[in-house]
This record gives C-alpha cells, structure tokens and sequence, in this order.
C-alpha cells in the first residue's frame, strides 16, 4: 500500500530495494520474525490531511486519549518508576548546548565533557566507585555488558544470573548474551532473595539485583561475593542509585561491578523514560580495560600544568579499535547523565538519605496497609519502592482500581501484582489505594 506518511511505499521503489538486497519480497526480507510478533493487518493511518491544522487536530485528539501518571494516581514501577523530578533537572537538560544524547566532540562540546565529568564523579561517590562510564542506552545493556566485561576478564563463558530479575530484563540479557555465553538462572528463595545452589570454576560471574524484581533488598551480597573470588569469578550487582542514601553500595561488600538504569535521577517516566545506564568498577586496570563505553576524566593538555575534561584510556574502546574493538558501543545517552548528574548535585548526601529513608518508610506502611486485604509476598524481607501482593486475579484487581482513577501496579503473572511507593505518595494516597482494593477485592 502507498501512503504519503510511510517512507519508500511506492511500489518502484519497494522493488529496486528488494533487488538490490536480493530478496524476492517483502514476506521474505522478514522470514525470521515470528508470526506472532507481526501485525496481521494494515496499519490504522487516516487518510492524508490538507492542512498543518487539520494534522495538529488529529494529534491532539490522540493524545487527549492518555491518561499518564501525574494525572492519575499510580502505583506503577517496575523498571520506570514515579519518582520527583525537581524543576531545574527540566531546565537545565533543555538548554540548547545539552539538548542532544549525543557524546559530543572535545572541540565545540567542552560544556558537556565537564557536565558528564561531574556525573560522573558524583556517581562514583554514591557507589563508592573509582570509575564509571559515560551512560549507555539503559540499564539492560549496562547489565549485559557488565557481564561481558565479566567474561572477558576471567576469559570464561558462563554466567549465574539471579532468577529475581524482571522479564524484561532477562529476555535482553539472552538477546545481548547467549550467542557466545550460557546463562544459568538462580533460583528465587522463599525470602525473595537469591538462592544459589551450584557454582563452580566454569562460571565468570554471579549477577543479582538489590532492591530486586519483588523490590527485596538483598543481604547476602558479601557471603556471595566470597563465593564467587573463591571460583576465581567476579560479583556482578544491579543497583538503583537511588536507593544508595539508604542502603549499602555494592562495592561494600565486595561487588566487582556495579550497574543499573539511572532513571530514577532526575528523569520523568514519559510514557516509558528517560533512561540510561551506568557501569562502575574499581581504578584495576585490567578490569578496566574490559569497559567498552566511554570514560571522562580530568587529562593533561599540550599546556604545561593545565588540565581538561575529556576521554580517558581512549584506545580501549570501539571507536579507537574499530572492527577490532572488544565490543560494539554506540551513541551514549549522554543528555541523562547530565541530568542525573543535576539530581545528585542538588540533593547531595543528605538529600539522598532523606530521599531514601521516606521511600522505606512508605514502602512498609503500604506493605501494611494492604495486608488487611491480600497477601503480600516476602512481608518479613527489607523492601525498597515495590513490593509484591497476591490477589485472586491480577487483571480484576487493576481492572477495579483503573476504574476507580487508580494505576494499582503492573501485573507479575495471573495473581501477582507489583506495587511501587515513592516519595512522592502520600499516605493519604496510600490510603486511598488500601481502600480501592479492599472495595474491588
């Protein structure tokens, strides 16, 4: 079909492009897309419009039909949560020398090299971490290369990956690892902590989250880490940053990566993010050498004495390396890191402390509040933001609550649903939650 909004539709053109790749058809061109993953109709476009108004109109009356989490009371996380967004963070990442995710060059972007210098150094401080790279695309490919790093330095192919990560995450994990690396799932303990009942010296890493999938804190990091120096293996942990005012950095008890999403920093849920991800190690160089994204720092210029912001241990990367490079690492999201870099400078470690003692207090009175009515999973482990509830039908129960202006949680399975809390629920709010469900259940 030809259509004025879908580039190279007319019919000529589609053809002399299959020519030129050797397929016969478009069917053919797609065959190793699942039928089930296609759309087996025509898309749902309107007709051309004659006017730029008439264009403006039809917009507006799509976006009239969203109703996002400001206007609507939401409990809504797992992976892209609530959380405030100071005004200045909006300010400062929409001036016109940030507004682009691009890294940007060292000869007409010496603003944002030393703008992502500061993220990163404050980064670096809450993780108790000496290096840490400019942002990637989001959290699931930070958590993917930090494993591959993982692999390269112990030159081993195989990975213990805790089966207390979301759905999301670990489909992009295959996706970014299992062409060359085995992925073995953790079992989940009853605590909703990480059980590990086999390791051995084939296994280059062991990867856990904290606050997990079910928003569980897990507290056996230092026993896990011991297990895996002693396999010769590295501990790989998934933190939110935002937690960190609160609970302890992984490198504390002895992670040797750490990675994660910085949404949470200064970033809106936008219909899905804002995201971008970070990935820290100590200052050991053969580990940092694994690091294929980019690396800021503070480095000598041609001036005696003077010093710049810029690229550090440039020639270990993809750029430098090209079609040697130890991995392929594209345009970094630097615009987010910018802005989580605002974030952090303008809560500062008692901001963060603050921040994240009011998330855990919260946490625990909604835990509460909702036990009158259903079961909340895993009630007796530490949780930060999100917490699971078992309920009859999770599609009843969020069916009940939309209906009644109230976003109650992302549905896990049939009869489990996630709740996220954050400082930006009052109890009021929260009370309002325990009532709706009391009422729909």
């Amino acid at each position: 079909m030809t259509h004025p909004y879908i580039p190279n539709a007319e019919p000529g053109v589609r053809a002399e492009m299959l020519a030129a790749i050797g397929a016969s058809s478009v069917e053919e061109f797609y065959a190793d897309i699942p039928q089930e993953l296609r759309l087996a109709r025509p898309l749902d476009l309107p007709e051309p419009f004659v006017a730029e108004h008439d264009l403006v109109r039809h917009m507006k009356g799509l976006f009239d039909r969203v109703t996002d989490t400001e206007q609507a009371l939401s409990f809504l996380g797992h992976g892209c949560y609530p959380h405030y967004v100071p005004a200045v963070c909006d300010e400062v990442n929409s001036r016109s020398e940030f507004l682009t995710a691009y890294a940007g060059e060292p000869y007409e972007d010496h603003g944002r090299f030393q703008a992502l210098f500061e993220y990163v150094s404050m980064m670096g401080e809450l993780l108790d971490m000496d290096v840490v790279n400019v942002p990637t695309y989001d959290g699931f490919q930070a958590a993917g290369t930090a494993l591959r790093m993982a692999c390269r330095y112990t030159r081993r192919s195989k990975v213990l990956v805790s089966g207390a990560v979301s759905a999301d995450k670990l489909s992009k994990l295959r996706d970014f690892l299992s062409h060359d690396i085995e992925i073995v799932l953790a079992p989940v303990a009853d605590s909703g902590e990480i059980a590990v009942t086999e390791f051995d010296d084939s296994y280059a890493a062991i990867y856990l989250e904290t606050p997990n999938v079910y928003g569980v804190v897990e507290t056996r990091g230092r026993e896990l880490a011991d297990l895996a120096h002693a396999h010769g293996a590295l501990l790989v942990v998934g933190a939110d940053p935002i937690s960190l005012g609160v609970l302890a950095p992984p490198a504390s008890y002895g992670a040797d990566i750490a990675c994660g999403d910085i949404q949470s920093l200064g970033m809106h849920q936008s219909y899905g993010g804002g995201h971008a991800g970070y990935i820290a190690t100590q200052d050991h160089e053969p580990l940092v050498a694994e690091f294929p994204s980019r690396l800021f720092g503070i480095a000598p210029t041609k001036v005696p004495g003077e010093y710049g912001f810029g690229d550090v241990f440039y020639d270990r990367t993809s750029f430098a390396l090209r079609e040697e490079g130890k991995e392929w690492v594209g345009t970094a999201a630097a615009l987010w890191g910018i802005t989580a870099g605002v974030y952090l400078a303008l809560m500062g470690p008692h901001g963060m402390r603050e921040l994240g003692q009011t998330v855990l207090a919260r946490t625990r009175y909604a835990m509460d509040a909702l036990a009158a009515s259903v079961t909340v999973l895993h009630s007796d482990a530490i949780h930060f933001r999100e917490f699971a509830i078992e309920v009859p039908s999770s599609a009843a129960l969020l069916d009940g609550l939309r209906a009644r202006g109230i976003f109650g949680g992302v549905a896990l399975d049939e009869r489990t649903v996630l709740v996220c809390v954050t400082e930006r629920h009052s109890i009021a709010d929260i009370d309002r939650l325990a009532a709706a469900v009391q009422e729909v259940l």
